[in-house]
């Protein structure tokens, strides 16, 4: 451009003319990222509707859920569908994405009454979980007797897992804390203890998610159908006898 032309038309001028360039970059750069966004949801509506398929086959249709750190609330979401019924989610947060039954956790006690569920869900939970053993007592207290607990858990087996485990506990200890991942005899150990019967110990596909391909595990365990009280010097003879969570 010419000195002439430019002192011509003057450079406010000049700045609506380079203005709509900008604007259209501009536009570029917010598809691509709105594009990115939808993507990643997708990506987490598929991974919840998967998880939610798999978890649907162990409870029976109609089953009144609680799922516990339901996130994004759309495993919840899905459940609701597939089972028939009202999926409850908890979390830590003020609110979740998907619409369903959301009520907030107050990190000590769920908002739910005793024994007002037949199912509960801890899928990727524990192990955010400061205090795993008044989380796994609140999940006793809302089991109604033959009740089912699902429990989702990342196992640090290998140097590989240790290192996801590790770089997850840096996405999220800021938001949750420290995050305590345990070997499967430790979650076995710990799942003993809430005296549930078990039905299902198998090991995950690292590929399920592959953003984090980590050795994972389902424990599957049921509330005992009747509550009996036992003397205290059976219950101690019971636990010095050698126990198994369940066959492999």
């Amino acid at each position: 451009m010419s000195a002439e032309l430019f002192r011509e038309i003057g450079a406010p001028e000049i700045a609506k003319l380079t203005r709509p360039r900008r604007n259209a970059f501009d536009a570029i750069t917010d598809g691509i990222q709105r594009r990115w966004l939808r993507e990643r949801r997708r990506r987490k509506v598929g991974r919840a509707y998967d998880m939610a398929l798999e978890i649907a086959r162990t409870i029976p249709r109609g089953a009144e859920v609680l799922d516990v750190g339901c996130g994004n609330g759309f495993i919840a979401h899905h459940l609701s569908a597939m089972l028939g019924t009202n999926v409850i989610g908890i979390d830590v947060s003020g609110a979740t994405q998907a619409a369903i039954d959301y009520r907030q956790y107050d990190g000590a006690q769920f908002p739910l009454p005793d024994k007002s569920v037949d199912a509960v869900l801890l899928c990727y939970v524990l192990h955010h979980t400061q205090d795993v053993s008044a989380v796994l007592s609140e999940m006793k207290r809302v089991l109604r007797p033959g009740g089912l607990a699902v429990i989702y858990e990342d196992i640090p087996e290998t140097a590989w897992d240790r290192f996801i485990c590790w770089t997850h506990n840096l996405q999220w200890r800021k938001r949750t804390g420290a995050c305590t991942f345990r070997s499967e005899s430790e979650w076995i150990a710990m799942l003993e203890q809430t005296g549930f019967d078990a039905i299902v110990d198998r090991q995950l596909s690292r590929a399920r998610n592959l953003a984090h391909p980590v050795r994972r595990r389902l424990f599957l365990l049921q509330a005992p159908r009747v509550e009996v009280n036992v003397p205290a010097a059976h219950l101690a003879n019971q636990r010095s006898q050698p126990s198994v969570l369940c066959d492999k």
